[in-house]
């Protein structure tokens, strides 16, 4: 049942048993099942990893993950290249292709420089790829007296300083969601230890699009010509390029010359246009490394890595590490990738359901929305303003439960049954609060959400006596602030918290009424504008407040629509940690024309200007 391999000596694999003694093992008992099997592989102390036929990962168990020090979710998915490039070559992909072509088992020993350690990899062929083991056999090769292999030749980079690249690239891109802001911490990572100057692109397969995104030049003086070739390069890539042929294999291609008087021709063997390539031969090139940035086999970007003439060609262990450092980024700016692309959908998705507001007779209508920096906490917070069949204005602010597309939708369907309860009843805030109790109820809806609604009224006694009624309840929601011509900031707050949302549907909702004298500003917000994280950590709800206060106490002089942008630009600086939303509504005096700073004032026609609303 034995077989031998060729040494590695000569070429070759050294001697691999394809005795499985678990095979050989006689059964007491019938095999569990799935579930138990399962269970068993998570509580084993032996790592285990799992591949498909293209050799990719489909299971980590739980001592696998702790060996590899990486998540399981980043490994899963991934081919044993992505995830391990500098085993290609080696007896490591040797026997793996043997295991998989042959389903013949094989056990070798590995050692593995990131923790100094020997592993004996039991490879096993399996019904949909294979499995294999790693059993630490450090003390007995040591109690041997085995060499530990050298990190490195005598013409490689030092071994240590490139596994430290491996694995300060892991912890930058690791940290970012941003794609422009991931590329350029790799930029910076590979030069000056791989490169002398880089360029790192972005590619998108469906357009064939190559975008480069960051350029590093390890001398300050040739940045700038280095940023301005990269420019140029755009559509000025020749067909047979590193770069293109890079991209086209999903494998990296190197181009060298070296010699002073090679520069010209090796430019022009990279762009076509005569502006390039004096722009690349200014910067004299002698060697350049494309390698592709992969990701669940697509390639995602490109890292363009070039050395002056007159540098030493790379060696065979710095061309794995930019391999693996490859490898690491393309998943990272992958993920990254499909976060923007989940925020964009999420904030689409909510700016499309966020319509403009009415503009009532003497009442100036203001609305904004801001969506949070992390692609992960765009989410449900939401305001309206509408009028009311009676003629009277009402305006909500609202705040979902989540960060993320279901709390986005769930935002849009609360926020139409609301305006349908308002709307049809003609009702008050608290018993529209109520309605829409009941209806997340019966509907079932299953989320919870805060909000607050006000409701401006007016007699003619109060027409003539210059103020309006606003009758408005709150559903666990910051409090409404209210902003006079002098600058003085009232709260109003309610004596008792109000229960949000889809937790009681039978809860009686309390409302409250307020007396505005004309020209006063009610401000509703979500959370989202208090609760940040300041020099010194989070900032609570209370100090929150305050700083809101503050702030339009000394806006109170502006137009309402400035009062507004520049709240939000000392808040939170245009960049808010969580979604902020906001309606203002400003009153202005009736004995004297609409202002034009409030813009023309618009009603459906369908309904009746009510007086003052």
């Amino acid at each position: 049942m034995g077989s031998v391999v060729p040494d590695p000596s000569s070429g070759g694999l050294s001697p691999l048993s394809r005795r499985n003694p678990v095979q050989d093992r006689p059964r007491a008992h019938p095999l569990p099942d799935a579930r138990r099997a399962g269970a068993w592989a998570e509580s084993v102390a032996i790592p285990l990893v799992c591949m498909d036929r293209d050799f990719r990962w489909v299971y980590v168990n739980r001592a696998a993950e702790t060996l590899l020090q990486e998540r399981r979710e980043d490994l899963l998915g991934r081919t044993q290249w992505e995830i391990h490039p500098l085993t290609l070559g080696t007896d490591v992909e040797r026997a793996y292709r043997h295991t998989m072509d042959t389903r013949e088992p094989v056990d070798f020993e590995q050692y593995y420089p990131p923790h100094d350690r020997w592993y004996r990899m039991s490879v096993r062929p399996a019904a949909d790829g294979m499995d294999v083991e790693f059993h630490d056999i450090t003390a007995e090769r040591r109690r041997a007296g085995a060499p530990t292999p050298s990190p490195a030749t005598a013409d490689d980079a030092p071994a240590v300083e490139l596994l430290d690249l491996l694995t300060e690239t892991s912890a930058a891109l690791s940290t970012t969601l941003d794609v422009g802001e991931g590329v350029r911490r790799l930029a910076r990572l590979v030069v000056p230890r791989l490169a002398d100057w880089v360029i790192v692109s972005t590619y998108d397969a469906a357009s064939g699009a190559l975008d480069d995104l960051a350029v590093v030049h390890r001398r300050p003086e040739m940045q700038h010509a280095a940023e301005v070739y990269a420019e140029s390069r755009t559509g000025a890539l020749a067909a047979d390029s590193p770069a293109r042929r890079a991209i086209r294999s999903g494998r990296p291609v190197l181009l060298g010359g070296g010699r002073a008087d090679q520069v010209d021709s090796f430019a022009a063997a990279l762009v076509v246009t005569p502006q390039a390539q004096q722009l690349l031969a200014a910067l004299r090139p002698g060697g350049v490394a494309a390698v592709p940035l992969l990701a669940g086999g697509r390639t995602v970007g490109l890292l363009s890595l070039f050395r002056d003439v007159g540098s030493t060609p790379w060696t065979p262990r710095e061309l794995r590490t930019v391999t693996d450092v490859a490898a690491r980024a393309g998943t990272a700016l992958d993920n990254a990738r499909l976060f923007t692309q989940q925020r964009q959908v999420a904030e689409h998705l909510q700016r499309s359901l966020l319509t403009e507001p009415p503009q009532p007779d003497h009442s100036e209508v203001v609305v904004r929305y801001l969506p949070a920096v992390q692609a992960a906490r765009v989410g449900g917070d939401w305001y309206d303003a509408f009028i009311q069949p009676g003629g009277t204005t009402m305006v909500v602010i609202g705040d979902v439960a989540g960060h993320d597309i279901e709390a986005a939708a769930a935002m849009g369907q609360l926020r139409s049954l609301l305006r349908g309860i308002a709307v049809y009843s003609d009702a008050g805030p608290a018993e529209v609060l109520s309605g829409l109790d009941r209806a997340m109820d019966v509907l079932a809806v299953g989320t919870i959400a805060t909000a607050a609604i006000a409701r401006f009224e007016q007699t003619d006694e109060e027409r003539e006596r210059g103020v309006t009624r606003m009758r408005w309840s709150s559903a666990g929601h910051p409090p409404p602030l209210l902003l006079d011509v002098e600058g003085r900031v009232t709260t109003l707050d309610s004596r008792r918290a109000d229960l949000l949302l889809g937790v009681d549907s039978a809860t009686r909702r309390v409302e409250h009424v307020t007396e505005l004298d004309r020209d006063t500003t009610v401000f509703l917000y979500t959370d989202g504008l208090i609760e940040q994280r300041g020099p010194e950590g989070p900032i609570g709800l209370d100090v929150g407040l305050d700083r809101l206060r503050e702030a339009l106490a000394d806006l109170a002089h502006l137009p309402l629509g400035s009062l507004c942008d520049a709240a939000l630009e000392r808040l939170v600086h245009g960049r808010p940690e969580d979604d902020v939303a906001l309606v203002a509504v400003r009153l202005h005096r009736q004995d004297r024309p609409r202002p034009a700073v409030a813009g023309p004032g618009h009603v459906p026609d369908v309904v009746p200007a009510a007086p003052g609303a």
